[in-house]
């Protein structure tokens, strides 16, 4: 049987693509099951960052190998002319604490995709795409790339757009906690006495809604255009 890895940071980006799946948790890790005959799909989150994501693919590994994995989730845009709430097949990621690079292995797409270990504000934003000619940046794919690399299976990612280039929102660093899980708590008061932050942030949650739909359905898409070539 094969087994299909699909990995993110946070629930709300799986939840078009997991909806009706068996759902469970476990030491932290969000779990998401569907199988057949021949594939078991099998879809987790940890939390935010290279250290969770590769928490959840050790928990994934612990019911048995991996065959394929595929990163998805939430990202922010590093060009302008790439709307928000859209979603893209990526073609390589770089790691920009290491330099690594590692091309995903679809054949469309040709978008690169940095990852950072914080989110990044407009300014860094426009100094990733000076210096890396990248597309769009996320805080966990390097690691599953990275991951997959170490086993010899195939890779993919794809990512949805949460924050265009130029939104002005607040410094969500801070509401980050070590293991990688979002403050809810913490933000919610950070932004209440603050309401110049609350129209962004009402358009990143309805950006994020549609990029979580968009990434739902371009995977669909591409996993039948594959079925579609294994038949010709």
């Amino acid at each position: 049987m094969t087994r299909v890895a699909i990995l993110s940071a946070f629930p709300g980006e799986l939840k078009p693509l997991v909806r009706g799946w068996p759902h469970s948790v476990r030491s932290g890790v969000h779990f998401w099951a569907q199988r057949n005959e021949e594939e078991e799909w099998i879809a987790a989150c940890a939390g935010a960052g290279q250290p969770a994501v590769t928490r959840a693919f050790a928990a994934l590994e612990d019911g048995g190998p991996i065959d394929l994995v595929f990163s998805i989730g939430w990202a922010g845009a590093l060009r302008a002319n790439l709307p928000a709430g859209s979603a893209h097949n990526v073609a390589g990621v770089i790691d920009i604490r290491t330099g690594e690079r590692f091309r995903c292995d679809a054949e469309s797409g040709n978008l690169w995709l940095v990852t950072s270990p914080r989110v990044a504000d407009e300014n860094e934003k426009l100094r990733l795409a000076s210096t890396y000619n990248a597309a769009l940046v996320d805080m966990e794919a390097a690691a599953l790339a990275r991951l997959a690399a170490m086993r010899g299976i195939p890779f993919y990612a794809i990512k949805g757009i949460s924050d265009s280039l130029h939104a002005k929102l607040p410094d969500f660093n801070q509401f980050i906690a070590p293991d990688g899980q979002m403050l809810t708590a913490k933000l919610i008061l950070h932004v209440l006495p603050r309401p110049w932050h609350w129209p962004a942030l009402i358009q990143m949650g309805e950006n994020s809604k549609k990029a979580a739909r968009s990434i739902a359905e371009t995977l669909h898409s591409f996993l039948a255009a594959q079925d579609n070539s294994e038949v010709t």
